[in-house]
């Protein structure tokens, strides 16, 4: 009989033919190491045919899983070969592995390709969806008018934080946005405009186009971009923290407490960024009017004769229902934010995909609605 070292493996080996068996004898650490030396070499000795192979451990000080596998699969390669001598420790490891082997594996349900029925559940899962945002909005109605009746649970200090956060800080990105929207705008309807000698109405155009649509829009997505990913991001933290749990195992209602003051910012907030942003644009639109050769009353006096007081109304109410409806995305993503390291990036993700389509979506229904009372 011919001993193996597991870490330094002879170039051959001999098998003793005895008692009916062929006995292989191990010795040292059967580690990860050792067990890759010695794989083929065991597994090829294993798959002989003839006598039933003994595995002789008498000499073996240690295994791990991996040299416990070997060992088990070397055994189970050839029909009544078996392991002897092996010690107390090395017959607990064994002893583990071949338990583990012997668990049933969970079956894998075959991936099956079923387009209707994955149709079927992004429907439920989109509709499932709008039923939350829908009750997220009952919530939020209801906590306001109990804050009507009773005015003290509105934080002050939260309030005014919100609104400056969400508006003040945001009146530079406004005026820059604005400005630049509406150079581009007159130059660009300048140049077909020429044409035919119409530059003259690039005022109203311009003045038109900032007031109903653009200003209330990009005001929108400023606010969706700086501020709905604040809010989720803020909510977010608090609900992997667990710490909207604990408002809630104290008693304090959550939407009272977070929701609440932010939505009002934003409601309150939009307004004034689709005016600062609007006239920011008229600026940039004068500005272009003036290189242009037109004289700056000749740009005040197309925009009073096109441009009507409900324009400007029509943009501002608009944009409160934009800042109601970024807010309240913002809020409801946070606050149901998942655990883990992404939930926080996901929610304001999630915010801001979400504002800046509601707020499309939203003003595809106004323009609908608008053209047919005639405003």
């Amino acid at each position: 009989m011919m001993a193996l070292e597991a870490t330094a493996l002879a170039e051959s080996f001999a098998v003793r033919e005895a008692e009916g068996a062929r006995w292989l004898a191990l010795s040292g650490r059967i580690d990860t190491q050792a067990a890759a030396a010695l794989w083929s070499r065991l597994m090829a000795e294993a798959r002989k045919p003839g006598a039933p192979l003994v595995l002789d451990l008498e000499a073996v000080e240690a295994v791990d899983t991996t040299g416990a596998t070997l060992l088990l699969t070397a055994q189970s390669a050839a029909e009544g070969s078996r392991i002897e001598g092996a010690s107390p420790g090395v017959v607990a490891v064994l002893d583990r592995v071949r338990d583990a082997l012997a668990a049933p594996r969970p079956a894998v349900a075959p991936r099956r390709f079923m387009p209707l029925s994955g149709l079927g559940r992004r429907v439920v899962g989109l509709l499932n969806n709008g039923m939350e945002a829908l009750a997220f909005l009952g919530e939020t109605l209801v906590v306001a008018l109990g804050t009507l009746i009773r005015p003290g649970r509105l934080r002050a200090r939260e309030l005014l934080r919100h609104l400056d956060e969400a508006g003040t800080r945001a009146f530079g990105l406004a005026t820059l946005l604005g400005a630049l929207l509406g150079v581009i705008l007159a130059f660009q309807s300048a140049i077909p405009l020429r044409q035919f000698g119409a530059e003259i109405f690039v005022p109203s155009l311009v003045g038109i186009s900032l007031l109903r649509e653009l200003g209330p829009l990009m005001a929108g997505v400023v606010l969706a971009g700086r501020t709905g990913s604040a809010y989720a991001a803020e909510l977010g933290t608090m609900t992997v923290n667990e710490e909207v749990a604990a408002l809630r195992i104290m008693g304090i209602d959550p939407m009272a407490l977070l929701v609440l003051p932010r939505v009002l910012a934003g409601v309150l907030v939009m307004p004034v960024l689709s005016l600062v942003l609007t006239l920011a644009g008229l600026a940039g639109m004068a500005l272009i009017m003036r290189l242009l050769g037109f004289q700056m009353t000749t740009v005040a006096q197309q925009l009073v004769n096109f441009v009507s007081l409900k324009d400007l109304l029509g943009g501002l109410f608009k944009a409160a229902v934009f800042g109601l409806a970024i807010a309240i995305i913002g809020c409801r993503a946070g606050l149901g934010a998942g655990r883990g390291p992404r939930a926080v990036g996901d929610a304001a993700t999630s915010a801001v995909v979400g504002g800046i389509v509601a707020i499309v979506v939203l003003d595809g229904i106004f323009a609908v609605l608008f053209e047919r009372l005639g405003l």
